[in-house]
């Protein structure tokens, strides 16, 4: 099967024709701009960020360098702030809430490849969109896989592989990532370890 258009859902496609390599190129084009902008052009990155995503609050930050598939399919809520590295490959869409953390180095892949050699030849693939909630901590070097879902509040740990839904509210970890604990009355005293807030 063959489908060139971006309005699949987790149906195996080919990822060419309709026009999609000159919007893999704009985006490419936009992404240049942006990661070679210098600190003091807040404004000048702003405006590409909204000329790249398909939606955008208002107060986000992504530090460069940052690489997309196409941009258009990226949601991204109010007070969002993404660290250096971030990959996005967003050949279907990819929704993160509001007050949204990301460290260095995550990789968010709503797209994937069949297991079958004889299916993967021709270049097959899947896409399956990702959504992350608000109020989300996502640590260094975490990957999150097609489909996933993240729910509000739950802080996904270093060097993360999401393979799974992750609910709400906890602290999530390991490869594959799994829930180590519920998000509780003590980390409202203790922010790091067994480092309490003053």
């Amino acid at each position: 099967m063959k489908i060139t258009s971006k309005s699949y859902l987790s149906l195996l496609y080919i990822d060419a024709g309709e026009g999609l390599e000159e919007e893999r190129k704009k985006c490419k084009e936009l992404l240049y701009d942006y990661n070679h902008t210098h600190p003091s052009e807040e404004k000048k990155m702003k405006d590409l960020l909204r000329k790249l995503l398909g939606d955008m609050g208002e107060n986000i930050w992504i530090e460069p360098p940052v690489h997309m598939a196409y941009g258009t399919n990226v949601h991204i809520g109010d007070y969002f702030y993404a660290n250096f590295n971030l990959v996005i490959v967003d050949d279907i869409d990819v929704y993160i809430g509001e007050h949204v953390m990301i460290a260095p180095n995550v990789t968010i892949t709503p797209t994937g490849h069949p297991v079958d050699s004889n299916l993967r030849r021709p270049g097959t693939q899947f896409s399956i969109p990702v959504r992350i909630g608000n109020d989300v901590w996502i640590g260094s070097n975490v990957v999150i896989l097609p489909g996933i879902t993240i729910g509000d509040n739950s802080v996904i740990g270093a060097g993360s592989v999401v393979t799974h839904d992750i609910p709400e509210n906890v602290i999530a970890v390991g490869n594959p990532c799994h829930v180590l604990r519920n998000i509780d009355e003590r980390d409202k005293e203790y922010y790091y370890k067994n480092r309490r807030i003053e």
